[in-house]
């Protein structure tokens, strides 16, 4: 009884709302349908068809993370082998010479990431100026300002939490140190004590080119 009753109520909505009759409503309901479904078979893609695919993609461009591993002391020429292109080998960068795996950054620091020139190098100047330059992506901090350098620090810091770190880079000796020469030079004017007939000693001058007036004086 309350089904026929509530039939009886939907047909007057029917009727009042749209005009038109049951059988005409549902009939134009029921085409409406048929014609979504067959718009759907032939242009439309089902979600099951494009999440393999996005998946494949992910897995293919962002490889299993390898733990860090620690490399010790090794020079700016050798950092420069973990710039991302070797897939074989972590990613690396350096601040203030201290190298960090930055691997799971690679999106950022990767081949084809926005920070991708840091990479395999000291990027020390180029953070502390935020630069993109050649010319700054060393380790030289030198002549930096104490904006520039807090900017360094913080920069710093960020990479000691999120990073772990490896190795430093290895201080290359300066042409002085590898030879052994002093830096020092060595004072052209000395004095020289040579011994007298009597047992005492008279400084005797190293500079020939210089004659004493008073010499001279003794002469005449």
């Amino acid at each position: 009884m309350a089904g026929v009753q509530l039939w009886e109520t939907l047909k007057e909505s029917i009727v009042a709302y749209t005009g038109l009759s049951p059988t005409t409503f549902f009939a134009i309901l029921a085409l409406l349908f048929a014609v979504y479904y067959v718009l759907s078979g032939l242009f439309g893609y089902s979600s099951s068809d494009l999440h393999p695919q996005t998946r494949n993609f992910q897995e293919e461009e962002l490889p299993p993370l390898r733990p860090p591993v620690q490399l010790g002391e090794i020079t700016e020429e050798e950092l420069k082998a973990y710039d991302g292109n070797d897939h074989d080998k972590p990613l690396l960068m350096a601040i203030k010479g201290q190298i960090y795996d930055v691997s799971q950054s690679r999106m950022f620091y990767g081949p084809g990431g926005p920070y991708a020139l840091f990479a395999g190098k000291d990027a020390s100047r180029a953070l502390a100026k935020m630069s993109f330059d050649e010319k700054d992506l060393t380790g030289d901090i030198s002549g930096l300002g104490p904006f520039e350098l807090d900017a360094l620090q913080d920069w710093e810091y960020k990479f000691m939490e999120k990073y772990v770190k490896v190795g430093t880079i290895k201080k290359e000796a300066t042409e002085a140190e590898s030879t052994g020469e002093p830096s020092g030079s060595t004072p052209r004017d000395v004095d020289v004590i040579n011994p007298t007939e009597d047992g005492r000693s008279k400084p005797a001058a190293v500079k020939s080119e210089e004659t004493p007036s008073n010499v001279e004086a003794d002469k005449e």
